[in-house]
């Protein structure tokens, strides 16, 4: 299956499609693990990625686009992969379907996370995170610590990152809003969007997705004539 996964900030895409991925025995391609890994390597996107992010400018579309279509053309991706993080916005989403549509392939569904915006709010100005380690994260209602503002683990202080400041998180909002919200009404134009919701426990949004994927997979095998595997 060839998976797009779609959602705000705070939905828990990077969560679910660690599951999913592992489930659906794909490779879960994250457009945040892709930088990472090109500019730690020191390819020529990469370093042309770094450029711009030096300089405090955006990304331009055509480098994410060239990892992700370096990405995609890897043995492991060969019979399916679930997107996590582009396409980004309308025209990134246009780029993805006419490469796809150059090897003879299409996406087969485009998973929609859904979560009020109180709850995404909540959910990411509540995270806490350690000085310590940066990987050590709690949250003041979901997962409290033990004693308030000590981590766990290893005893640092706990904070509340800039970037999850409610202010930082509502501008988030508002660029996914303007930018990568769009992308769902040019999918759903082509019949490919589910959307489950998101609340609930881990393993529960990951039962919804895993129940709700087959009917999308049946339903792009009657449409193009391949045989598409359930999960």
């Amino acid at each position: 299956m060839r998976i797009v996964l779609v959602g705000p900030p705070g939905a828990g895409k990077g969560t679910q499609a660690a599951y999913l991925a592992k489930n659906l025995s794909i490779p879960h391609i994250s457009t945040g693990d892709l930088f990472r890994a090109n500019i730690s390597q020191g390819t020529p996107l990469g370093q042309k990625a770094q450029e711009y992010m030096k300089a405090g400018q955006l990304v331009p579309d055509e480098v994410t686009v060239g990892m992700a279509k370096d990405r995609m053309a890897q043995p492991d991706a060969e019979h399916g992969f679930l997107l996590d993080g582009f396409p980004r916005n309308l025209h990134q989403a246009k780029v993805l379907d006419q490469l796809l549509a150059d090897e003879g392939l299409r996406l087969d569904a485009v998973l929609d996370l859904e979560v009020p915006e109180g709850e995404v709010v909540k959910r990411i100005a509540g995270r806490r995170t350690c000085r310590t380690d940066s990987s050590h994260t709690f949250h003041v209602e979901y997962s409290k610590p033990k004693v308030e503002g000590v981590c766990d683990i290893c005893g640092g202080a706990l904070y509340q990152r800039e970037d999850d400041s409610e202010e930082t998180v509502r501008k988030r909002l508002e660029v996914y809003h303007s930018e990568t919200e769009p992308i769902i009404d040019f999918y759903k134009a082509q019949g490919l969007v589910v959307t489950i919701s998101a609340l609930g426990k881990v393993a529960e949004v990951t039962q919804r997705a895993m129940e709700a994927l087959p009917q999308r997979a049946e339903r792009a095998s009657e449409v193009d004539g391949r045989t598409v595997p359930g999960p």
